[in-house]
């Protein structure tokens, strides 16, 4: 509990904490949903402009959406045929980043009805994906594949946004052994991602993909002995970042970057990797998730520069 927290539970009659939590789902839902409403009722409109200046949750983004909406066009364009096209809800049910990855739910913007507003949506489309491996054969797969508007709580600090968009990419398969799954859906990734640079970005020769062995030899040698023979030289570079670390402890066996431009100049496009997302919702240690994502706006600000 941190300063805050006590503070508040301190301030609460003795006991109110624990008749909160002994409360029925519903109850407590009912119960916040009636403070909301009691605390609605007391907005004036002046109210409302002071927070619409003020609260980085509900500042409108900076770019434009016209060159947005038409570099978002072109990656679902490029994107493979195996890939089916997900629109989702803006909220997804509690916990759906906490309960599978090592991420704090303090990072994430809750709501009163057991929901939380999406804040990565390769967590959302991962629970598609083990929804619909369910009802697969088992040497079957599924690709996702979605572009949809985040919200996180921490605070990125001046001049980063609490809201952004994110095209993302999530794909599940049970493993044959050998690396080899772990190598074909590697392959369909990164063909995608090195397709998009070349295509948004042909004049930057400083626009590649990183890609990073964690903790599995195996897939090493499948991205040596198969994955880069089946990439071939076109696209962007496919370069090895042995150092990385961040991510470790989030992914497993491989991590990718996605990157434009060179040391201080370097601006992160994408990250993804291999995570135990599907395995642990579908509870079959032998199912394989490989996630990916790249900021359009991001993308967008070197496509379209500003005047």
């Amino acid at each position: 509990m941190d300063d805050a927290e006590r503070r508040v539970w301190q301030r609460l009659p003795d006991g109110t904490r624990t008749a909160l939590a002994g409360l029925a789902t519903a109850d407590l839902r009912t119960l916040l949903l009636a403070v909301a409403r009691d605390r609605a009722a007391t907005v004036r409109p002046a109210d409302l402009i002071r927070r619409w200046r003020s609260d980085r949750f509900t500042r409108p983004a900076m770019a434009d959406p016209r060159a947005l909406a038409a570099v978002e066009a072109r990656l679902w364009e490029l994107l493979p045929a195996q890939f089916a096209g997900v629109d989702l809800s803006p909220v997804a049910p509690l916990g759906t980043c906490s309960a599978v990855a090592p991420v704090s739910q303090d990072r994430i913007v809750t709501t009163l009805r057991a929901t939380e507003v999406v804040s990565d949506p390769t967590n959302a489309l991962a629970l598609e994906a083990a929804i619909r491996r369910r009802g697969q054969p088992g040497d079957s797969a599924v690709h996702l594949a979605a572009c949809h508007r985040v919200l996180r709580a921490q605070d990125f600090g001046p001049g980063f946004s609490a809201h952004f968009r994110l095209f993302t990419l999530v794909s599940s398969a049970r493993d044959t052994g050998s690396g080899r799954t772990e190598a074909r859906l590697l392959t369909l990734h990164l063909a995608h991602w090195r397709a998009v640079l070349a295509a948004l970005l042909p004049q930057s020769a400083a626009a590649r993909v990183r890609l990073t062995v964690l903790d599995s030899p195996v897939v090493g040698e499948r991205i040596a002995d198969t994955v880069r023979p089946a990439l071939g030289p076109s696209g962007a570079p496919l370069v090895d970042e042995p150092q990385r670390r961040r991510g470790r402890g989030y992914y497993v066996d491989a991590a990718l970057r996605i990157t434009a431009g060179d040391g201080v100049d370097e601006v992160e496009l994408g990250d993804g990797g291999f995570t135990d997302w599907t395995a642990r919702l579908t509870s079959d240690a032998k199912e394989r998730c490989l996630i990916s994502c790249l900021a359009t706006e991001r993308l967008t600000t070197l496509t379209h520069p500003p005047a």
